[in-house]
């Protein structure tokens, strides 16, 4: 599990990428990886035991990712600042960009910003998540390579009282050549519940990474959420990044949806 950043970290390590080169066609993104909070934040007045909730990061999302990509020789952009600080997985003028309320808890320090302290939140960690992505991808275009990209998250088993009983759900939205091969693959295990645009849809605003660069491109992409219960621990950690290692490997577009492009609206790519 991730852990505090030290109170040094400079703004410039406020985005990590590991593997830049990777072979493998997927480029994976770990939107709420970790749950540091820089100290100029202090709490954001909160209790301390609620920066190990989910609404300060996607517990298990991260060490999942990490082997994912060490497995398959794909590359890994990862935030290293909480969602509470910025999410990086909306859009700018997103109502949710900067929470003062997460489910049902209030955020104390983010109730009242002035517009140049959401600049510098933007600057400190937002910004230099997509630019990581956008370059990654970029690079990878002008040599000719195969790119697809898929963002791994992970969401609590009940939210605002009611239960989720999905094990991992996967998100998409028209563009369906990734998701449709990865949903029948997961569909075939046994015991496991799958989420079909469940416990989120794009609809929610939660697709916005994809959105921004993957689908401006009209690269395939999908978006992955376990339950972060399933992947509390090691054990289950490496079960689900083994599990979706393998699925992976011999993952195929959908026939059908071979002609899909980019949107006719959409967020730019930078």
């Amino acid at each position: 599990m991730e852990t505090a950043r030290p109170a040094s970290l400079a703004s410039s390590e406020t985005v990590r990428v590991t593997n830049s080169g990777g072979s493998s066609p997927f480029v994976l993104t770990c939107d709420h990886a970790s749950n540091f909070l820089p100290p100029e934040f202090g709490t954001l007045g909160l209790a301390a035991e609620e920066l190990s909730r989910h609404i300060a990061w996607d517990p298990g999302a991260l060490p999942v990712a990490r082997r994912m990509a060490e497995a398959l020789d794909a590359t890994l952009v990862e935030t290293r600042i909480s969602r509470l600080v910025i999410d990086c997985n909306r859009s700018l003028d997103a109502p949710d960009l900067i929470s003062a309320i997460s489910e049902t808890t209030a955020i104390p320090g983010n109730a009242g910003l002035s517009e140049k302290q959401r600049a510098a939140r933007i600057a400190l960690s937002w910004q230099p998540f997509h630019d990581a992505v956008a370059s990654i991808i970029d690079k990878r275009l002008a040599r000719g390579l195969e790119t697809r990209l898929v963002s791994i998250h992970s969401f609590t088993p009940v939210y605002k009282g009611k239960s989720r009983p999905w094990h991992i759900g996967i998100i998409h939205d028209e563009d369906r050549r990734l998701a449709s091969p990865l949903i029948a693959a997961l569909k075939r295990l046994a015991g496991v519940t799958v989420g079909v645009n469940a416990p989120y849809s794009p609809a929610d605003r939660v697709y916005f990474t994809l959105e921004r660069h993957a689908r401006s491109r009209g690269l395939p992409c999908a978006m992955i959420e376990i339950r972060n219960d399933e992947i509390s621990g090691a054990a289950g950690q490496r079960k689900w990044a083994d599990l979706l290692t393998g699925i992976f490997t011999d993952l195929g577009l959908e026939e059908d949806q071979k002609e899909i492009r980019q949107p006719a609206t959409g967020h730019p790519v930078n």
